[in-house]
């Protein structure tokens, strides 16, 4: 009789969790609890003045213009909660250097390649995935080869970090990349394995509500 009442309480206990929760998370994809939120990291100066015209998940395609150097590569992952619940309605935001090592930013001169489009965002689907077709990360000046990224929900920011190349010999000299103690080098460190015709790296990405 005990053991029923708990089961009982344990059902209706789950029951108020689920109505409780937040409207923008997905109770139906609840993977791994206990997951730990990916680390924030710097914006750093070259986040956008103004977006571009074509800010769609495509950066190898600029307009009607394609962009034919470095090296493509697919970034996709998913983002979830603490609890591995798909955020809906979140935006994920890149932005990156040219295969030169520039970006479109006045604080950068403004010498990208007009035909990379150099900054993308899509919305999550219902799993919380999202897609960007890219170019492998370059270095530049003082930075180790990587990708800004921005997750958005509405107006609010929910987190700014930045991609790495796992393996890269240029990691081990960039500042903010040494900062990481080992968890957070880990999940934000990734591989750019070989893909069809370019690489790819699977970045997900946790956020702390």
């Amino acid at each position: 009789m005990a053991t029923s009442a708990r089961t009982r309480r344990s059902l209706l206990l789950g029951s108020a969790a689920l109505i409780a929760a937040p409207a923008w998370l997905s109770p139906a994809v609840a993977q791994k609890p206990g997951l730990l939120p990916t680390p924030r990291q710097t914006e750093g100066p070259f986040y956008p003045v103004a977006l571009p015209a074509d800010t769609d998940a495509d950066l190898l395609r600029n307009g009607q213009v394609n962009y034919g150097k470095g090296q493509a590569a697919w970034v996709e992952g998913t983002v979830v909660d603490l609890d591995g619940r798909a955020l809906q309605g979140a935006v994920v935001e890149i932005w990156q250097c040219d295969e030169a090592g520039h970006y479109h930013h006045p604080g950068d001169g403004n010498r990208a390649d007009p035909a990379f489009q150099g900054f993308g965002r899509v919305a999550v689907d219902r799993e919380g995935r999202y897609r960007f077709r890219t170019i492998r990360p370059v270095p530049y000046s003082g930075r180790t080869p990587h990708i800004h990224v921005k997750v958005k929900l509405d107006r609010m920011e929910l987190l700014t970090t930045q991609l790495y190349v796992q393996g890269d010999p240029g990691n081990e000299r960039d500042g903010l990349w040494r900062r990481l103690d080992e968890a957070g080098r880990m999940a934000l460190t990734r591989p750019f394995a070989p893909d069809g015709d370019g690489v790819k790296a699977t970045f997900p990405i946790v956020i702390q509500a």
